[in-house]
């Protein structure tokens, strides 16, 4: 669930972080079994002890096997095009450093011009603008050589992923099923949503006093809430609920516009609510009201909406699943992560749904709470891929 055991794209305070927050829920599971049901009754000290060491022993092998086996990950070959060029080189080497060297050769080019500089790297990711003839002849060609293929998915690839297979007489086929959660699925996710938003209203009350309190000390005339149209489950529209963290009609001058990482219209206490995810917490009276889920793609506006369904036109399938507070894009992605990846993040989950994926989601959301890398975006490494000439960059 914690990713604990990928190795390769973890700093020690990745691995720290991620054990921590693992066995402290661990820890909470524990204690909560031990006084609910007798047979699972342990001593406190001995359920403290056991948490102490068990983060000792487990932090202590993860950095021990990260030295001992850390090694560089050589040469990838990224075949996309022009456009994707810059982003993806810098995210690579944003994840795996100096253990990495990208090369580029952009897609436009003949196929035998493309496979020939196979057999001169480790490894081949293939971008999302390439000709499906293309891709299945590198895909077909790195297989035979042995070598590690990494594809970034269009819908098709997403469609495709999670199909059945079965047969019509003795001819496979692979059945994919429509987008969307089942009759079942959606009522076992209502009643969840349900339960759970109604008990977090609960235990966070006070929560919601000390930061009402707060707004209003910072700005006594300005509202506490702030409240925004936003287009939920087949683009029908409802009103969201956020603790404001703007100066009061922020927008009023410049009309619809997406907030900054310094954005002088963020007030003080909104900076912060902003970083910790707090003025997102009275969503969940629209999840209680039933316009959003715990889980989903974030909600957007329809300003927004209408200008990024010109650039993909496969965007509004998003909006076939109720949208939610956190989701696969925020866990996955971060808050710079462009539209267009977000998409795939939250196709993937419509995709790949389950009761048991949202739990993890919700999980994993406490993780991103606690990184700022997830809040901020990575800044882009100053390396840049030299040119040699405009077909192959290394």
């Amino acid at each position: 669930m914690y990713e604990l055991y990928i190795f390769d794209t973890k700093s020690n305070w990745d691995i720290i972080r991620s054990i921590v927050i693992a066995s402290t829920l661990m820890l909470f599971f524990t204690m909560a079994a031990s006084f609910l049901f007798r047979e699972f009754a342990l001593p406190r000290s001995v359920i403290l002890i056991a948490y102490i060491l068990m983060n000792i022993l487990l932090i202590s092998w993860k950095i021990l096997y990260n030295i001992i086996f850390s090694k560089s990950i050589g040469t990838i070959l990224f075949i996309g095009s022009e456009e994707e060029e810059d982003k993806i080189t810098n995210q690579i080497l944003n994840q795996y450093g100096k253990k990495v060297h990208v090369k580029f050769i952009c897609s436009s080019e003949p196929i035998n011009q493309i496979l020939k500089h196979l057999q001169f790297v480790d490894s081949i990711m293939i971008g999302s603008g390439i000709e499906n003839e293309k891709k299945l002849k590198v895909i077909y060609h790195s297989v035979e050589k042995g070598k590690p293929v990494y594809v970034i998915p269009n819908l098709y690839d997403l469609l495709l992923a999670h199909s059945v297979n079965t047969t019509i007489d003795d001819t496979m086929v692979m059945a994919m099923k429509p987008l969307g959660l089942s009759m079942g699925q959606q009522a076992v996710k209502r009643l969840y949503d349900i339960v759970a938003s109604f008990i977090a209203l609960v235990l966070l009350s006070p929560l919601f006093i000390i930061f009402a309190l707060l707004i209003k000390l910072e700005d006594p005339k300005g509202s506490i809430f702030y409240k925004q149209e936003r287009l939920g489950k087949d683009n029908k529209e409802f009103i969201i609920y956020k603790f404001r963290s703007m100066v009061e009609g922020a927008e009023k001058m410049t009309g619809p516009v997406l907030a900054g990482k310094n954005d002088p219209r963020i007030t003080k206490v909104g900076r912060f609510m902003r970083k910790t995810r707090v003025d997102e917490l009275p969503q969940l009276l629209n999840v209680l009201k039933g316009d959003m889920s715990i889980v989903g793609p974030r909600p957007e506006r329809e300003y927004f909406a209408k200008q990024f369904e010109k650039e993909l036109n496969h965007y509004f399938y998003r909006n076939i699943v109720k949208p939610g507070i956190t989701g696969y894009a925020q866990i996955m992605g971060k808050y710079t992560t462009s539209v267009d990846d977000k998409l795939r993040f939250d196709l993937f989950y419509i995709r790949n749904y389950s009761f048991i994926l949202d739990i993890i989601i919700q999980f994993k959301t406490i993780i991103v709470l606690f990184d700022k890398t997830k809040a901020e975006g990575k800044k882009e490494r100053k390396e840049r891929i030299e040119t040699k000439n405009l077909t192959l960059k290394s």
